[in-house]
């Protein structure tokens, strides 16, 4: 069983949850990467505490004391306009302090959110197939499910 922390970005503070519970049960998007069979538990789900990221220094501590083997970074991190400009930053710190592997990404990126950003003169820039190579990797079809 792997157990799972999600950190979403924190200007989508009330978003529900539901396309990353939803990958989360069908194992899709950065989900994927675990086998079918497994079980994975959602252990803890927050926010960064907004830019410049403040709960990133304390909120994996909580999913970990919950048994959380591995944090995601939520798609809206990437998704979001502008995607999160701190995201290897806050990879590399959570990594290195806390000594647990950080998955950027969740649900698979929504085709019409792909679409429009992949256009954008600064996705390049930000070396987003780095970033996130494992959800520009997912489907068409797939993605546009999560539309």
């Amino acid at each position: 069983m792997t157990k799972i922390g999600i950190i979403i970005c924190g200007r989508y503070i009330t978003c529900g949850g539901g396309k990353c519970l939803r990958a989360l049960k069908e194992h899709a998007g950065s989900f994927a990467k675990y086998p079918k069979e497994e079980t994975l538990e959602l252990v803890g789900f927050s926010n960064c505490g907004g830019c410049p990221g403040g709960n990133i220094e304390y909120v994996p501590a909580e999913m970990i004391k919950n048994g959380a083997n591995v944090i995601h970074f939520a798609t809206g991190m990437v998704v979001g306009y502008p995607p999160c400009q701190y995201i290897n930053q806050f990879k590399e710190f959570v990594e290195s302090h806390y000594k647990i592997p950080v998955v950027i990404g969740t649900h698979p990126i929504p085709l019409k959110y792909y679409n429009a950003h992949d256009k954008l003169s600064f996705w390049g820039s930000m070396k987003m197939d780095k970033t996130c190579g494992n959800l520009l990797a997912e489907d068409e079809e797939i993605m546009a499910l999560y539309d």
